[in-house]
């Protein structure tokens, strides 16, 4: 088997799984506990060409994504965008396993002259890392699982005019209960996620109390996030549920306060001090620092 398996059809996921003939092109949803589990000589990587919703059962294994593994546990929701890549090594296959639970998969051929295609962006779990997977109550499970029969039923029955704007509806629908679903551990979680809130708050003051702009420029959501071991997406949702500003907000405030300081506290021109902060252009902080404080850094010394 080659070390790439490259899924491009709803067709070629079913042959894959060993499932029966899909009843559409473009959607399918796929019981796992019909599914044969694919045996894997090496350590192979699988890249699909659609978007994949998987809830896991009991005894589903490790599944490695990007550089992390994760042990799914019953009654969790892993989300993936096209073109991501998923691990399973060979080693951690039982030949007695057993799959459980359901995925939910649809290529981007479905939506794409849909009004559903400008939302699928919004729908930020999609690039979430596997550890930042959505953990769901049994209520939920239900939920979404009347939602995955709706839009089975529709495609499995005659298709006629009527059926692709009800499948989109109920498809639409089932993604904003996951939004739901995740504003709600994020809420949940609300202790945990002051924790990365104060880190992240502790991650900037050290960055700008260093020479870490000056040397690499002003830091980016993807470097916060790998700092502190989260998605870009993910950190970013998180963060804005808990304080109501994004990650970028917090970077541009905490840049803003060491600028003020900067410019009471010494007398280096304020080009010397956009470098210092990471800038390359000086034009560009002093418009940032306007947006930010209604001033231009000159202004803003000289009132003070």
């Amino acid at each position: 088997m080659s070390d790439i398996v490259y899924i491009k059809t709803i067709s070629e996921l079913h042959e894959i799984m060993s499932y029966e003939k899909p009843k559409h092109p473009l959607i399918t949803v796929i019981d796992f506990s019909k599914v044969k589990p694919i045996q894997l000589e090496e350590s192979v990587k699988v890249v699909s060409s659609f978007y994949s919703v998987m809830m896991k059962g009991a005894a589903c294994g490790h599944m490695r994504y990007g550089r992390e593994t994760y042990d799914y546990q019953e009654g969790t929701l892993f989300c993936m965008a096209p073109d991501q890549v998923i691990t399973k090594d060979s080693s951690e296959v039982d030949d007695g396993e057993e799959y459980s639970g359901w995925g939910l998969f649809f290529h981007p051929d479905l939506i794409r002259k849909s009004p559903l295609a400008k939302k699928i962006h919004d729908y930020t779990f999609f690039s979430y890392e596997v550890n930042e997977a959505l953990h769901l109550s049994d209520q939920e499970k239900t939920n979404l699982f009347e939602l995955l029969n709706r839009i089975q039923d529709e495609y499995s029955i005659n298709l006629d005019n009527y059926s692709n704007d009800l499948i989109l509806s109920s498809l639409e629908l089932f993604l904003n209960y996951c939004n739901r679903y995740y504003g709600r551990q994020f809420i949940t979680r609300s202790s945990h996620n002051k924790d990365v809130l104060s880190q992240l708050e502790s991650l900037l003051k050290d960055y700008f109390n260093t020479d870490k702009a000056e040397l690499s420029g002003i830091p980016t959501v993807k470097y916060c996030a790998e700092q502190l071991h989260f998605s870009p997406n993910y950190l970013s949702d998180l963060i804005k549920k808990e304080s109501g500003r994004s990650v970028q907000e917090h970077i541009h405030y905490r840049l803003i306060e060491k600028a003020k300081t900067k410019l009471l506290s010494t007398t280096n021109s304020v080009s010397e001090i956009a470098t210092q902060l990471g800038f390359e252009y000086p034009q560009y902080f002093s418009k940032i620092f306007k947006s930010k404080t209604g001033v231009s850094p000159v202004e803003y010394r000289n009132m003070n």
